[in-house]
C-alpha cells in the first residue's frame, strides 16, 4: 500500500517524506498522527464557521469530533464514519420537526412525548448492530431541538452547522492524508506478540518457573496481543482485501503457539526435580 502511493511520488521527494512514508514509524506513532489530523480539522471547522460568523458554530466541531474522533484506522474510517453521519442528519432532521411543531402547535406535552418516543425508538436500536448510529440520533435531536423551546432559527443555524461539520469530517476521513493502516498495527502487533512466545518458550526450556512474575506478565501481555489482534481483523480484511477466513487461518497459528506454550508449562517437571528438568529439556531441544 504504501509502495503504491509512492510510486506517484517525485523521486527527489521521496527522501524528504520517507519519514512520513515509513510504515513503521506511522504505526509507532499513530496517535500522534490521527490527534494531529483531528487537530487540524478542528482548526479548519473553527477558522470557518468564526469567519463566516454563523450562529451556534461550535457545533460543527463538535459534530467533526462525534462523527470521526474516535476513527483512526483507513479499513474502518470510511464506512463508520458515513454511519455516523446519517445518525447525525437524521436527528438533525428530526430535531427540526419537533422546534416547528412546537412552534406552531405550542402544546409541550405533546413535544415531551415525542421526544421521549423518538428517543426510545432509538435507543432500542442502540443496543445492536449500528447502534452508535442510533444513539446520535437521540443526541443530535436535542442539540437541535433543546427541550423543544429552541426559536425555528436556532435550529436551522444548528442543522447548517452540523451539515458543515459532518461535510469537513467526511473530507478528512475521505482524504485519507496520512492514512493509518489497520494492517501496519495487525503485521507488527503480531510480530511483537511471536517475539514474546519466543521469550516465554525460552523460559519453559531453561527450566524458570512459570508462576513468576515476569512470565505471568508476559502470557498476559500475549493474550491481550490476540484479543487485540483480532478486533482488527474486519479492518484488515478491507485494506487487503482478504477474507476473514483467510485471515483467521493466519492467525490461528498464533493461537496455536499459545495454547503449545500453556501444554508445555503444564507438562513441565517441577522445578526441583534437576534430572527430569534436564531431560526435559534435552528432548525439547532435539525437537
Amino acid at each position: 500500500m504504501t509502495n503504491s502511493r509512492s510510486a506517484f511520488i517525485p523521486s527527489w521527494l521521496r527522501p524528504v517524506l520517507r519519514p512520513l512514508l515509513d510504515p513503521y514509524r506511522r504505526y509507532r506513532h499513530a496517535r500522534l498522527i490521527h490527534a494531529a489530523r483531528i487537530a487540524v480539522g478542528l482548526l479548519v471547522t473553527i477558522l470557518l464557521t468564526t469567519g463566516l460568523n454563523l450562529p451556534h458554530g461550535e457545533w460543527a466541531s463538535v459534530t467533526m469530533l462525534i462523527v470521526i474522533g474516535g476513527l483512526q484506522h483507513h479499513g474502518n474510517i470510511g464506512k463508520k464514519s458515513v454511519e455516523r453521519a446519517y445518525g447525525t442528519l437524521i436527528g438533525a432532521g428530526l430535531g427540526l420537526i419537533v422546534v416547528v411543531q412546537q412552534g406552531y402547535l405550542e402544546m409541550p406535552l405533546l413535544t415531551y412525548a415525542m421526544m421521549s418516543v423518538m428517543c426510545g425508538f432509538f435507543a432500542y436500536h442502540a443496543i445492536g448492530k449500528g447502534g452508535y448510529t442510533a444513539l446520535l440520533s437521540a443526541i443530535t435531536l436535542f442539540i437541535v431541538a433543546g427541550h423543544g423551546y429552541n426559536p425555528i432559527s436556532d435550529g436551522l443555524w444548528r442543522t447548517v452547522d452540523i451539515l458543515i461539520g459532518i461535510a469537513l469530517a467526511l473530507a478528512l476521513a475521505f482524504s485519507f492524508a496520512l492514512p493509518l493502516y489497520a494492517v501496519f498495527s495487525w503485521r507488527y502487533n503480531l510480530a511483537s506478540g511471536l517475539r514474546d512466545c519466543a521469550k516465554v518458550y525460552g523460559r519453559i526450556v531453561q527450566g524458570q518457573p512459570v508462576t513468576a512474575d515476569e512470565h505471568l506478565k508476559l502470557t498476559a501481555r500475549l493474550n491481550a496481543t490476540m484479543l487485540q489482534l483480532r478486533s482488527l481483523l474486519p479492518s484488515v480484511s478491507k485494506e487487503v482485501k482478504m477474507s476473514m477466513v483467510e485471515l483467521d487461518a493466519i492467525q490461528g497459528h498464533f493461537r496455536m503457539c499459545l495454547s503449545t506454550l500453556e501444554i508445555l508449562a503444564n507438562i513441565r517437571p517441577a522445578d526441583l526435580d534437576k534430572v527430569a528438568g534436564e531431560s526435559f529439556k534435552t528432548s525439547l531441544d532435539n525437537d
